[in-house]
């Protein structure tokens, strides 16, 4: 699950994370009040104004201004609250800006890049580091790779001193900066860890005139097989409104369901199997429209309301239902198929695949629905087949 800045500089700031004198605003009046406090506030007449949306590169979309003076500060409020920002993570349809965050502005000596994730490979927290703050991460990995720097911690050890100092040490920092630094990072760590998250990231993290050290932006990401230990917190600072409403009604309805940008729909029971059948449709040359796990519990309810949300996409020119019985029963999810088909009126090509718990009576049913259904045997037949029939669609 992901928050919005204002709200992860909020949970910084519990843990003791330096960051500027900021306030949240949810329309241009609000933010021209919070201007006018901050600089009354501060004696500078500097102050920032940030579009509050889900997804990085917001300067480069015009979402960040920098302004000297109230006057300034207006215009800047009302120019960016209420604009699609398209930037390379919100994809071509981009996402409207409905709050904003003003902050102080600082003198900034220096940038820099700091991002603690979970690496799967060592089973660790790494922590990335670079002088290269403010610019994409993914940009100095792939044009300065030197530059990045990185350390792994146990969770259950905590971040050691060592390695700080190796951090620091990376990052040139000063006798006072590294000294500032080591406070932050560690409770940093201390946040990631206790508030389970999958990444915490400042970008950037920024060196002032005066040697502090703050995190100028703030990206939390938590990890959503952790929502049982959080669920108040995380109810309070979840805005649907930046997440798609199919994903949220599938969550609703017990679906793990990811939208994505291809032409395919996707039915399959287990996420393994999920990502499986995904890399078969590419190796064939389609485009898997989503992620789709069903579960291994699913109902005939369930399966319908799964085609209702694959559906909802006006890019999906098939679909392709891939079930392993194992605890599920494929003739529940034929069952599910034939109903949803009916109900929905299903016109786009339709391929399933069955294998497991009672798959003679599944296949049956299909076979006696009266459907345009077309089976599969194996995987890569089921996969093959739904391409080429969704290219003739």
């Amino acid at each position: 699950m992901n928050i919005h800045e204002y709200q992860a500089k909020e949970l910084y700031r519990k843990y003791g994370i330096p960051v500027p004198q900021g306030i949240p605003c949810m329309s241009p009046e609000e933010a021209v009040e919070a201007a006018k406090k901050l600089i009354a506030d501060t004696g500078s007449e500097v102050v920032v104004v940030k579009a509050q949306i889900h997804a990085g590169g917001r300067g480069k979309a015009g979402g960040v201004k920098v302004c000297k003076g109230i006057e300034a500060a207006t215009a800047a409020a009302h120019d960016i609250f209420g604009k699609v920002l398209v930037t390379p993570q919100t994809g071509p349809e981009g996402k409207k800006v409905q709050r904003l965050l003003v902050e102080q502005g600082l003198a900034i000596k220096s940038e820099l890049y700091l991002a603690l994730v979970v690496d799967r490979e060592t089973k660790k927290v790494a922590i990335m580091a670079s002088t290269e703050g403010g610019m994409d991460i993914e940009e100095v990995a792939h044009n300065t790779p030197e530059k990045i720097h990185m350390v792994y911690f146990h969770a259950d050890a905590g971040l050691q001193d060592h390695h700080v100092r190796k951090l620091s040490y990376a990052l040139g920092l000063t006798k006072t900066e590294s000294k500032n630094f080591h406070k932050l990072i560690v409770n940093l760590a201390k946040l990631f860890v206790a508030e389970d998250c999958s990444i915490a990231e400042v970008n950037p993290l920024i060196l002032t005139k005066d040697e502090q050290v703050l995190a100028l932006d703030a990206k939390v990401n938590f990890d959503g097989n952790a929502e049982f230990r959080h669920q108040a917190y995380w109810e309070s600072v979840r805005d649907l409104s930046e997440e798609a409403p199919t994903e949220t009604e599938a969550a609703e309805a017990g679906l793990s369901y990811i939208q994505l940008d291809g032409n395919i729909g996707c039915l399959v029971n287990g996420a393994g199997l999920a990502m499986s059948t995904m890399d078969t449709i590419k190796h064939f040359g389609g485009e898997p429209a989503n992620f789709l796990d069903v579960g291994g519990g699913a109902s005939q309810e369930s399966v319908t309301k799964a085609f209702k949300i694959i559906l909802q996409s006006d890019a999906v020119q098939g679909i392709f239902v891939n079930i392993f019985g194992g605890i599920m029963r494929c003739d529940v999810i034929a069952n599910g198929v034939v109903a949803a088909s009916k109900e929905l009126g299903l016109t786009v090509p339709l391929v399933v695949r069955l294998a497991g718990t009672n798959v003679e009576q599944g296949k049956e049913i299909l076979n006696n629905s009266g459907l345009r259904i077309v089976a599969a045997d194996t995987m890569a037949e089921g996969a093959q087949k739904i391409v080429e029939l969704a290219k003739g669609a």
